[in-house]
């Protein structure tokens, strides 16, 4: 089997086990529009592959993923209409309705929409000097990408506005005490972890964890339903704000953003 159609994507089977890296190391795994249409197409278009029935979700070299690329973050700026409302919500629900189990193996930090793909997968796991946080708000975005859905979720209301409102990164040892994560661990470890996990999920009993996996995520489906349409609007609508220009001119500058509340 070869997934060699992909650009910003490495894919990999062995052991009826898929492993998906990010595959930007230079940038940190940055995500651009096409790494989010080859994530969209690989979780849309192989559901019911025969070859494998586990996926593992990394990222090459140093990071998970830094989030979305400054650059597509200002082509976006320049040109409001390539923002994709339609593209974010599909890679949400190509998560959720993917029957199979996904682990997400964070080999490095996990931040804006890299954290929202880790925390939409089954279960995770982090080499203990993983970083993860949502800064939408860090650079004048709202949380439009799925984390409005996803936080709450696994750490209650209270918490979830605290690190969204605020934009701060928790440590992995925090992210695991308070339920962000399921596990986090050396690095040195995290391989033999993961596998281990791997080597479970594929040697079970896979359709009772396909069906379990799938019923658990009505009920994140319908919260994403209920929230995506308006979380995705008023990040594009963000998106026009003087406070975005400036915070994404400070990050391609690499100075402190000036906010002014427009």
């Amino acid at each position: 089997m070869s997934f060699s159609n992909y650009e910003s994507l490495k894919v990999e089977c062995a052991e009826r086990v898929v492993t998906i890296t990010l595959n930007r190391p230079d940038t940190m795994n940055a995500v651009t529009a096409e790494m989010e249409r080859e994530l969209i197409h690989f979780f849309s278009e192989n559901t019911s592959h025969p070859d494998f029935d586990v996926v593992i979700l990394t990222g090459a070299g140093r990071a998970f993923s830094a989030g979305g690329d400054f650059e597509w973050l200002q082509a976006v700026i320049d040109d409001p209409s390539k923002f994709n409302t339609v593209q974010a919500k599909r890679l949400i629900f190509s998560l959720l309705d993917f029957p199979k189990p996904i682990i997400a193996k964070l080999n490095g930090h996990a931040v804006g929409l890299g954290a929202t793909i880790a925390l939409f997968c089954d279960v995770i796991f982090a080499a203990e000097h993983t970083k993860i946080g949502d800064p939408h708000v860090n650079v004048g975005f709202s949380a439009g990408d799925g984390g409005a859905v996803i936080w709450p979720q696994l750490i209650g209301y209270a918490r979830a506005k605290e690190y969204l409102m605020n934009g701060d990164l928790l440590t992995a040892p925090d992210a695991a005490r308070i339920g962000l994560i399921n596990h986090c661990l050396p690095a040195d470890q995290l391989d033999a972890a993961v596998a281990a996990q791997a080597k479970r999920f594929a040697s079970g009993a896979v359709q009772s964890i396909s069906w379990t996996k799938q019923t658990i995520n009505i009920g994140l489906k319908q919260a994403a339903t209920a929230i995506m349409d308006a979380s995705v609007a008023y990040e594009a609508l963000s998106n026009h704000t003087r406070d975005h220009r400036e915070a994404v001119a400070a990050l391609r500058e690499k100075r402190k953003p000036v906010f002014t509340g427009k």
